[in-house]
């Protein structure tokens, strides 16, 4: 009997060596950045039953089978939808300035997607603003409301949003809401799903979460981005999910969620619906694509907003936003500025922040004093001496949760939408970003930055290095992990 058990116990210690190396294989075979390879290298060796487990659930990019062919019927017809685009009065390449032209075509090479122009861009920065804003174009609306958000949190003002689109179904308007099964979890489990599918309202959960599903795709894979389309004449996007804050996380101890939308009409609103039918077939099988934009021109082509509508994730060219925000940095000749919630930077961010400000380029990064993920905190801590080094400005605000997602490169051109400036925005979720090319925007976008870095405290060099040992330790310890954050 004893001699059964060593037998046993030898072929356990093969099989379990053999997952470890068939695991460490696939690890090192996928060819990714070093970091996110050696990361889960060392969460599979220092945690082997679990970190194999981990690696299984989350540690590839798998969209499921079914919406993976899904999509992959669908690239050809919204490819071709794009491309008709070009032929648009509003496509006017002439236009675009030589600031922003590399970051146009790079867009255009790799996505398929031209800047177009006779757009006019107004930000939004107050939630009350925003959602009030949003509730009187719903009640104007005569065709269809297209609604995408990662978070629907009922309560307040939120509420009246839905109301809101209870009335449009029920005078006759198309409505469709596609919401993240995970961030919009508390949403479904209200009683609001019910009401608003009673009254003609389609409402779609993205990538629902379950335990049966767990090995058959990517659960932290989430659907990030927001967007509004009204009538196909309006539309939203930018950093606020559909939220009052004055109901949301009102418990998380960091205080109200500052944001900011993005109100849009012209051409680049129809790309933003093309956008949400993609997510739309992906989840449903229904297709719906778009008129395109009009046939002439409402504005001179110099005098209105350009706009390049950019969206990542699965079923997109990869890192795409990655190389946006790489190129927008290289190029800066006077400042960047850049505020965001989550700042855990890629290798190749911040050795181009750390460049930038070396050959001196203004760099300003604005993040909230207190944030709600203690992981990603003290991830991004691990940071701060070789940014501040290199002479990087670090201000951390004091307002709320600074959670606006936006850049402005030398006064002049800007990014503003839905990424985080960490892997999980950059290489995972689905996001959408504007490249904006109007000097007239990108200074209202600046002033903003400006008001948030008053409010901000400033870090100095001396003063942080004071920091006791136990924080230095655990900002290393969550460095470790910070690819994969």
């Amino acid at each position: 009997m004893e001699q059964f058990y060593q037998v046993l116990t030898w072929v356990a210690i093969f099989l379990y060596w053999l997952v470890i190396a068939g695991v460490t294989m696939r690890v090192v075979f996928k060819r990714r950045v070093v970091g996110v390879s050696l990361a889960w290298l060392m969460i599979i060796y220092i945690i082997p039953i679990g970190g194999v487990f981990a690696y299984l659930l989350v540690g590839e990019l798998n969209l499921g089978k079914k919406r993976a062919a899904r999509a992959q019927e669908m690239f050809q017809p919204f490819a071709d939808w794009f491309q008709r685009l070009y032929d648009c009065p509003s496509h006017q390449p002439q236009q675009v300035s030589l600031r922003a032209r590399p970051i146009n075509t790079l867009c255009e090479n790799r996505l398929g997607i031209p800047a177009l122009c006779d757009n006019t861009l107004s930000l939004q920065d107050s939630p009350h603003q925003i959602l009030r804003s949003l509730i009187e174009d719903i009640q104007q609306a005569e065709q269809s409301v297209h609604l995408e958000f990662y978070i629907w949190h009922p309560g307040g003002l939120a509420d009246e949003v839905a109301t809101a689109l209870i009335m449009a179904a029920k005078r006759g308007v198309s409505v469709k809401v596609l919401l993240d099964a995970a961030g919009s979890m508390r949403f479904f489990r209200s009683h609001w799903p019910k009401l608003m599918r009673h009254a003609g309202v389609e409402i779609t959960e993205a990538l629902a979460v379950s335990p049966l599903r767990m090995f058959l795709r990517r659960l932290d894979l989430r659907q990030h981005r927001k967007i509004v389309v009204i009538d196909n004449n309006i539309a939203y996007t930018g950093s606020m999910n559909l939220v009052d804050p004055e109901f949301f996380k009102t418990d998380a101890g960091v205080g109200q969620w500052i944001d900011v939308m993005v109100r849009v009409t012209g051409p680049a609103v129809t790309v933003l619906n093309c956008i949400h039918a993609w997510d739309w077939e992906v989840e449903t099988g229904e297709r719906y694509l778009p008129p395109l934009p009009a046939n002439e021109l409402t504005s001179p082509a110099d005098s209105s907003d350009m706009v390049q509508v950019i969206p990542s994730g699965p079923g997109m060219p990869d890192e795409i936003i990655h190389q946006v925000l790489l190129l927008g940095i290289y190029q800066a000749q006077k400042s960047v500025v850049i505020t965001t919630p989550y700042f855990v930077p890629s290798e190749n961010l911040l050795h181009a922040l750390e460049s930038a400000a070396e050959r001196g380029v203004s760099v300003h990064i604005v993040i909230p004093d207190r944030n709600d993920s203690v992981m990603v905190e003290w991830a991004s801590r691990s940071f701060f001496t070789e940014l501040l080094t290199a002479g990087v400005k670090i201000h951390r605000f004091s307002g709320g949760l600074l959670h606006t997602k936006s850049v402005v490169i030398d006064d002049s051109h800007c990014l503003i939408g839905t990424v985080n400036i960490d892997m999980r925005s950059l290489w995972l979720n689905f996001e959408v970003t504007l490249a904006v090319d109007n000097l007239e925007f990108t200074q209202q976008l600046s002033w903003l930055q400006q008001s948030y870095i008053k409010d901000s405290a400033h870090i100095e060099l001396n003063e942080w290095e004071k920091r006791p040992v136990i924080k230095k330790l655990t900002e290393q310890f969550f460095y470790m992990f910070s690819p994969l954050l």
